[in-house]
């Protein structure tokens, strides 16, 4: 799941979503704006394995557990500070 396997091909596996969202979210943002943002891309670039909102949420869950995301003050997903 996290990782393309047999059953989960490379563009549903969660590590692959998640980078999509990293590249998306370049400003902090909702979780339904980056969704609509998201959503947008995979249409435009006609992408055959659409990928549901569960498994958005789901890629979500996972860069925040590996801490590549966090939530501004306000509320919003942003990308974590790393430091190098």
């Amino acid at each position: 799941m996290l990782l393309p396997t047999k059953g989960v091909s490379v563009d549903r596996a969660l590590i692959t979503i998640g980078a999509d969202l990293l590249d998306e979210l370049r400003d902090p943002m909702s979780v339904s704006a980056l969704w609509d943002r998201y959503s947008r891309h995979q249409q435009a670039t006609k992408n055959a394995a659409r990928v549901t909102f569960d498994w958005f949420s789901l890629s979500l869950a996972a860069l925040y557990a590996m801490g590549l995301i966090d939530t501004s003050p306000n509320g919003y997903l942003r990308r974590a500070h790393v430091p190098r």
